[in-house]
């Protein structure tokens, strides 16, 4: 009974229903689409107020560079390098395997629901030139962003006040606190909204399968598995490579972090395990310091398996209403990805209001296609967690190594004991 009542299991049981009666009743099914239109517009509620909270976080909670010296300097560049990396990534995957393309999904139709509102800032950059976009970037009052869910907008009055916070120092900690509440309240907020994705899938599914027939259902599936693959050869040849040059083996750390990463891939969540991967670490024979800095920065900024998605969802969602990006276009996705995914860590579906946000400059792509994702979205999230939480684990001993501060006769040691259990 207990599994009955999980997330999991609910989404799972909404997907073969809503595929049942797609198949079985087409025309019923089709009816089914204001339950994802409802569950889109309880997403779109969030996204300003998320997006700007955990911007603010991000940059606040990094502390000034003066503070945190060269350390934080490296860990900064070497995290924007890699999530930008892995971005691209899944954005020449995308454009390579055309995993969405097909679906012929009716854009004009599907942008007439709640999220339609995104994209000022886009079309200024259309009609009015560089110079426009540029001026559009600046609300005339913070509110105003916010009313108009103008993402972009909130993105940059979030960038000058996480910036004016940090600067602040202790007088600004009142400020700080009260953002961590709000943040704490979304996030509850959140997984309210989360409860409810069942009848969000339900629709979608339903209405996916009875319109577009089960095609449909067999490229999201495309999409997963591709995802999957994705994130298993950064893992085992991007960040084994970095780890290479530390001396590791990538057999032997993810061995030796067998018990932390099965917790995340069962939670989709990397929380649950912060302490003991931050023990883990010093164990291995990074210095304590050095743990405590990258390990708690990297999970605001160095998302590598979200990047992934970011890049590879953007696209595919482009791809199901035939719609071709420009450069310009990319770039702004890019750009805007970059930023909305710093902070988006450990909460499961978060993964989606930060699509949502992202998708907000481009807003020829329906973000009704969304609730689409949703239904594969815990699925996802499994490669997601994991894929997170080693790429802050690979880049705290980059750093270490970086910086000489990692002790490699306790790494190879730590690393013995943890293969013991194999030779016995």
């Amino acid at each position: 009974m207990r599994f009955c009542r999980s997330l999991f299991f609910q989404i799972v049981l909404a997907t073969v229903l809503g595929i049942a009666s797609g198949l079985a009743t087409p025309d019923v099914a089709v009816l089914l689409k204001p339950l994802s239109d409802l569950f889109l517009r309880l997403i779109s509620m969030l996204v300003g107020p998320l997006v700007f909270c955990v911007v603010v976080q991000g940059i606040a909670g990094a502390g000034s560079l003066r503070t945190v010296g060269l350390i934080g300097l490296k860990a900064l560049v070497y995290f924007e390098a890699v999530t930008t990396i892995a971005l691209c990534l899944g954005l020449a995957t995308a454009a390579v395997f055309q995993s969405g393309a097909g679906m012929h999904i009716d854009a004009g139709t599907l942008t007439q629901g709640p999220a339609s509102q995104f994209g000022e800032s886009a079309a200024a950059l259309r009609n009015d030139g560089p110079v426009g976009f540029v001026l559009h970037l600046v609300p005339q009052t913070p509110l105003a962003a916010f009313v108009h869910n103008d993402v972009l907008q909130i993105l940059v009055f979030a960038i000058l006040f996480g910036c004016g916070l940090s600067i602040a120092g202790e007088q600004g900690n009142p400020a700080a606190v009260l953002i961590d509440s709000i943040t704490t309240v979304l996030f509850r907020i959140m997984g309210m909204v989360i409860r409810v994705a069942p009848l969000g899938v339900l629709g979608a599914v339903a209405y996916t399968v009875g319109h577009f027939g089960m095609r449909s259902m067999g490229q999201l599936g495309d999409f997963v598995g591709l995802y999957f693959l994705l994130v298993i050869l950064f893992v085992l040849v991007g960040l084994g490579v970095l780890l290479r040059l530390c001396g590791v083996g990538i057999f032997s750390f993810i061995w030796y972090l067998r018990a932390e990463l099965a917790v995340v891939m069962a939670t989709t969540s990397s929380d649950a395990v912060l302490p003991q991967i931050m023990e883990k670490l010093v164990a291995i024979g990074v210095q304590r310091d050095v743990v405590g800095l990258v390990i708690p920065a990297g999970y605001s900024f160095n998302l590598d398996a979200l990047s992934i998605y970011l890049g590879l969802a953007v696209l595919f969602l482009a791809q199901t209403s035939g719609i071709h990006l420009t450069w310009t276009q990319i770039f702004l996705v890019t750009g805007t990805a970059l930023v909305t995914s710093k902070g988006a860590h450990g909460v499961p579906g978060v993964g989606i209001v930060i699509l949502a946000a992202t998708l907000a400059v481009v807003p020829e792509i329906p973000q009704a296609g969304l609730v689409l994702l949703v239904a594969v979205d815990w699925f996802v999230g499994i490669a997601r967690a994991v894929g997170n939480i080693m790429g802050n684990c690979v880049a705290t001993l980059v750093i270490a190594k970086w910086e000489g501060r990692l002790d490699g006769v306790a790494t190879q040691r730590a690393l013995r004991q943890a293969r013991a259990p194999l030779s016995k």
